[in-house]
Parts: C-alpha cells; sequence; structure tokens
C-alpha cells in the first residue's frame, strides 16, 4: 500500500488537501493531510467516499452511442476514433447548416480546477462561433454585489475567526457545506464569541447559537436594511471610516431608512425585539465578522440583500482588525484565468443564461439549438424548470454530448456518452473560494477504464473540427504556464514548495490594513451606481413574496451533507424526505413518513414527508443535488424552481419556489 498527497477541486469552498491510500492500483481510503492547514487531517464525509464512486455501477467506462429511446440509458460501446469524429462532423454540420450559434456548450462547477474547465473547451467553442453561456445558477448575485460594493476584496481567513468576538453566519450552512470552517467557529465560541445565525431553519447550528432569526425566504434585504437604518439612529455608525473609505452613504441611507424594526419584523416574519438584539451586538462588540453565505442570493432580492448585508461592517467600522470585517468568496484572491490558455477569443456572438436551459432547448429559435455539449455540470438535477429542461432534452433533433466520469441524469438523454477522469486521475491546479489557497493535484492511479482528461478531449476535438493553430498550447504542462505565465511569483511559489501556496498578500489578510477594496478608487461603493442602473427596482428596492393563496409554501433546497450539488449524489441511498413544520402538516392532515405531492404550475414531486419543528412554519426543504432515484416520480425541487432572474447577476431564483402540499393519492 502507498500513500499520495493531492487535493480536492470540486465545488466547496473549503478546497481540501488530501492523503490517499492506494493498494494494487485501487484507491483504498482518502482522508484529508495537513498542506492545506485548513484541512487539518480531516474532510467531508462525500469526498471520503469517493472510492465507491469510483469502481461503482454509474462509473462511464468507455465512449458509447445511444441504442435505445432517449433517457432510456439504453448504449452500445465504441472507440474513443469513432465517438470524437462523429462529434466533430456533427458540430461542424450544425456551425455550417445552422449558424456556430446552434451550438450551445454547457458546464459548470463539477470540477474547480483551472486545466479542466475554460481552456481547450473554450478554444473549441469559440472558434466554431458556439453561443456563449452565462453560468449563473449560482454565485451570481453575490459576485455582482461584492464586485460593486469592494471590487471582489478577499476577505477573512478561516484562521482568523477566534479573533472575532461576534460571528454572524447569513445564509449558510457550514456543518453541511464548508465544515472546515467549523472548528473555528467552536474556538471563537470557547474563546467567548457570540454567534448569530440568520436561516429559515434551526440548523444544528443555529441550534447552538446565541440568536436565530428564522427569517421568511427572500427577506434577507428587509432585515439587513432595517440593521442599517438602526446604526444609523443608535450611533452605530463609524463616520471617519465612512468619511475615508466609503462613496454612497447618503443613497444607501435613504433606502435603509425606509425600513424600521417593526415593519422588518412583520416582512421577515420575526420578532421586532430580535432585530434590535442584533444590531445592539453588532454595535458594540468589536471584532466582529460576518459570514456571508450564498443561501440569500437564491430569489427575487438575492443581488441588492447580499449588497446590504457587506454594507454593514462599513458601517459599523467593523474593518482593520484581526477577526473583524466580512468573508463571502476569496475566489478572486488568485489573478488567474483559464482562458489564458484558450488561445482564442470569445465570439460576438447571443449569450444563453443556463438558468433558462429549459427555454433555449424548447422555444429559443433564430437559431434553434441543434448541438448540446454538457460537461463538469448535470443540468438535469441542477437547473430551474427541471421539466422544462426533461421536454428539451428528450428532442430528437438535438444532438446531445455528455461528457462525465458517471451516468448522471442528464447523461441517460445523451446521443453521446464520453468517459471522463476524475480528479484522482489527472493533474490538476485549483484554487479555494474560502480557504486561501491554490495548490497543484497530481493523478493517483492510473486512468479507469478507458476514461479521458478534458482538455486533451477538447483539443482532440478542436484538431478534428479542423480547428487548430499553429502555437495553441497543448500539453497540460503548457496550458498551466499559460494561465501563470502572468504572475511568475505564483508559478515560483509552485514549484518552490510542496505544489501548495497562499495568494501574494498572505494567508491571513486583515481587510483595510493587507487588502483593500479593488475598486477604482479603492474605496466602498455602498451605492454602487451600476448596480442600481442593473437592478430592474433598482438597488435596495423590495420586492414582495410571490407566493399565492394557491400556493403559500415556501420551498427552499439548500446544500446538504449527501452531496456537493448534484456531485456523488448517486452514493445517497434511498428516498429523501421534504422537510415540513408540524404547524404545516396539521391543517393538510399528514402524518410523519406520509407520501405526499409537492406541486405548483411547474411540476410535482412524490416523496415522504417528515415533520421537524426545525422548519420555520411556511417553509418546507428538499435540499438540493438530489438525482431521480431520490424521489417516488424521479422529480427533484427543481421541477419546482421557476426559471425568473434575482435582481443582480441574472442569478437563479430556487428559493422563490412556492408551492402545496397534499397527500400524494
Amino acid at each position: 500500500m502507498t500513500t499520495h498527497s493531492t487535493a480536492c477541486p470540486l465545488d466547496c469552498p473549503d478546497h481540501c488537501s488530501l492523503s490517499v491510500e492506494v493498494e494494487d492500483g485501487r484507491v483504498t481510503e482518502i482522508d484529508g493531510n495537513e498542506v492545506n492547514p485548513v484541512t487539518q487531517g480531516y474532510i467531508c464525509a462525500k469526498v471520503r467516499r469517493l472510492p465507491e464512486a469510483l469502481y461503482g455501477p454509474e462509473r462511464v467506462l468507455e465512449p458509447a452511442f445511444r441504442i435505445g429511446p432517449k433517457g432510456s440509458g439504453h448504449f452500445k460501446p465504441v472507440t474513443w476514433d469513432e465517438a470524437l469524429d462523429t462529434i466533430a462532423r456533427k458540430l461542424v454540420a450544425v456551425r455550417d447548416q445552422h449558424g456556430g450559434e446552434a451550438i450551445l456548450p454547457l458546464s459548470y462547477g463539477g470540477s474547480n480546477g483551472f486545466l479542466s474547465q475554460d481552456t481547450t473547451d473554450a478554444r473549441l467553442f469559440w472558434r466554431l462561433g458556439a453561443s456563449n453561456l452565462k453560468r449563473a445558477v449560482c454565485a451570481a448575485p453575490t459576485g455582482r454585489a461584492a464586485m460593486g460594493l469592494y471590487g471582489k476584496m478577499p476577505g477573512v481567513a478561516y484562521e482568523d475567526y477566534p479573533h472575532a468576538r461576534l460571528i454572524v453566519i447569513w445564509g449558510a450552512n457550514p456543518a453541511a457545506s464548508g465544515i472546515h470552517l467549523m472548528p473555528f467557529l467552536q474556538e471563537a465560541k470557547a474563546h467567548g464569541a457570540k454567534l448569530i445565525v440568520v436561516d429559515p431553519r434551526r440548523t444544528k447550528l443555529a441550534a447552538k447559537s446565541h440568536l436565530h432569526l428564522a427569517i421568511r425566504p427572500g427577506t434577507d434585504l428587509p432585515l439587513a436594511l432595517a440593521l442599517a437604518r438602526w446604526l444609523f439612529e443608535n450611533d452605530g455608525v463609524d463616520r471617519k471610516f465612512l468619511a475615508d473609505h466609503a462613496t454612497g452613504v447618503d443613497a444607501f441611507h435613504e433606502h435603509a431608512a425606509m425600513w424600521t424594526l417593526d415593519r422588518a419584523a412583520l416582512t421577515c416574519g420575526i420578532d421586532a425585539h430580535a432585530i434590535e438584539a442584533f444590531a445592539k451586538l453588532y454595535r458594540d462588540t468589536t471584532p466582529a465578522l460576518i459570514r456571508c453565505g450564498w443561501g440569500l442570493e437564491r430569489n427575487r432580492n438575492g443581488g441588492s440583500a447580499v449588497a446590504a448585508v457587506l454594507a454593514l461592517p462599513a458601517l459599523a467600522g467593523k474593518f482593520k482588525v484581526k477577526g473583524g470585517g466580512y468573508t463571502l468568496s476569496n475566489s478572486a484572491a488568485w489573478p488567474l484565468t483559464s482562458t489564458a490558455a484558450a488561445a482564442a477569443s470569445p465570439p460576438n456572438t447571443r449569450t444563453i443564461n443556463m438558468n433558462r436551459l429549459g427555454e433555449a432547448l424548447t422555444e429559443t429559435t433564430d437559431p434553434r439549438v441543434h448541438a448540446l455539449f454538457v460537461y463538469n455540470s448535470n443540468p438535469l438535477a441542477t437547473m430551474p424548470e427541471q421539466e422544462k429542461v426533461r421536454k428539451g432534452l428528450e428532442r430528437e433533433d438535438l444532438f446531445t454530448v455528455v461528457f462525465d466520469s458517471f451516468l448522471t441524469d442528464t447523461a441517460l438523454f445523451a446521443d453521446v456518452v464520453l468517459p471522463a477522469t476524475t480528479f484522482l486521475e489527472r493533474h490538476e491546479l485549483s484554487r479555494g473560494y474560502g480557504s486561501l489557497s491554490l495548490q497543484r493535484g497530481m493523478p493517483i492511479i492510473e486512468r479507469i477504464g478507458a476514461s479521458r482528461t478534458n482538455h486533451e478531449v477538447f483539443l482532440e476535438l478542436v484538431k478534428r473540427a479542423g480547428l487548430a493553430q499553429v502555437g495553441d498550447p497543448e500539453t497540460e504542462a503548457d496550458i498551466e504556464a499559460a494561465i501563470l505565465k502572468a504572475t511568475p511569483e505564483i508559478q515560483g511559489a509552485l514549484e518552490n514548495g510542496n505544489g501548495f501556496t497562499h495568494p501574494p498578500f498572505g494567508p491571513r489578510p486583515v481587510q483595510f490594513v493587507d487588502v483593500f477594496p479593488r475598486t477604482s478608487d479603492m474605496k466602498v461603493h455602498l451605492f454602487a451606481e451600476e448596480l442600481d442602473t442593473e437592478a430592474p427596482r433598482g438597488l435596495y428596492e423590495y420586492a414582495p413574496d410571490p407566493g399565492t393563496p394557491r400556493f403559500p409554501l415556501a420551498l427552499i433546497s439548500p446544500a446538504s451533507h449527501r452531496t456537493i450539488s448534484s456531485t456523488l449524489g448517486q452514493l445517497v441511498r434511498g428516498q429523501i424526505a421534504l422537510d415540513m413544520h408540524p404547524a404545516d402538516a396539521e391543517p393538510r392532515n399528514l402524518k410523519d413518513g406520509d407520501s405526499v405531492r409537492v406541486w405548483n404550475t411547474s411540476g410535482e414531486v412524490i416523496c415522504r414527508v417528515s415533520l421537524t419543528e426545525s422548519m420555520r412554519p411556511g417553509v418546507v426543504c428538499l435540499p438540493k443535488g438530489l438525482w431521480s432515484r431520490h424521489t417516488q416520480n424521479g422529480r427533484t425541487a427543481n421541477a419546482l424552481a421557476p426559471d425568473t432572474f434575482s435582481d443582480l447577476g441574472e442569478g437563479a431564483c430556487f428559493n422563490d419556489a412556492r408551492v402545496d402540499v397534499t397527500h400524494a393519492g
């Protein structure tokens, strides 16, 4: 048995360094090591089970062509040459007959590695003149808000959380997603820090908090603005900090002034005294730290809500000390872009928002989408309006390629399935977006079956489509060198160490001491004009709840301890229940364990119900990332989610799903 070190590039903020045990060429065990100090020698149960998936029945082992109806999962094996020649020929034919925009590539965060997305794949699709994809299913509203206010300034490192005396966890559940923050929260509490949690559910973390605000989904904006108004009116604003480091203070104050504690309490469905207690703690405690997650962006007010939350540490002057300020995404800590290796420029073609994939496949014309290439993604399990997506995938005139390690729900509808390596079978370069880390991952085992890496498959397709050019970066080393070319200090740090490095500004930056806003004037833009122009109702303008008497329940679909989005969903055994408060079950005559119909005009999910007081009344929960096998009718929460856009970034509004629940009969 041998032990190897690598890094996990999956879609999680922690970016663990891994210790992988191999016996007779097979991975037998995966655990954490301390190359990345955040990992602290342990990992999540999800990745710990990866060996089951590597050798499980869903693993795609060879290229295959569909031989049965779409969705049946009936395929016949073919050679790589047959598959690649067919795909290249079909893509070129679609381009020549319908125009390049009739080709739609679809990818997202199935791997957050720099080598496996936006390198040779971008080269292929850009040179074909394909439709551009707007990747907005997650982090688009938070990214726009963070860019508008702070230019995506890096945030507080996990390791500095124990310095905080007040920590606010807003729209996040690190016990299920991003578990390496938990020990630092526990250490902070042991040192006397108070914990506030804003979440519609009483999570395990919320149950241990000093104050839990179980607000209605989509009402984070009124809560944040009411806190801001209280700070303005009760000597909670650092006027000197704002004078030195902020713009748009008066415009922000004008919007906050509309939200009294009582008005916000009525809108949010909580007690006004709880909001005031929050405000007093935040005003009176230093260092104070907000961990802003992605849960609060998943609705019609998401971008403005995040902007208002991020405004609070500037208003109250919580920066300039260890453990003070905020953490959101630290992805921008790294001045790296995979497209540096694309050797091509994005075409001036239409952009299709992935949140409206169903519409794109069923309704979009001029031209219609005739070829869909899916990789690093499982859209049938992750996009809104699941039934529209399914209807589009069922089209016989849609040529669909799915390039994946596993036979996902989406892959069942493919015309061609291609076997992809997992990160344990390839080189990779990846970075954390919570952990401030960059790591080089190495192949631990030989490739399983006939699997190939992303960059080499797309490189082959570029050549077979007649799109190759002299000087194109081709090898893994060439591609990595192109990505790192503009940052020789980062390249040197990787080469001289153990394949791990922190950002140039250091591992534990203090905001407004070591890092500053990356806006044009290096100031906080509390009222960013570009965001106000983008938001349909204007920045910080609240859009009311979309519920109706017919569909009075808010359905949320948060991350869980089971999957990383939908990755590793095949390892989730049995069916998953809808969480519901007993007060909502009683008038519907529902009992724990009953089969229920969760429905609205978009679709229905048949599943069991689990009655729990951890849910606030009026809210039900079915986690994201489920596969069709996890419910009784093969539908998930995405079948009930609208394809409407958030106010900033055109993000997904999963938590705007409004439903009713009845007996399944």
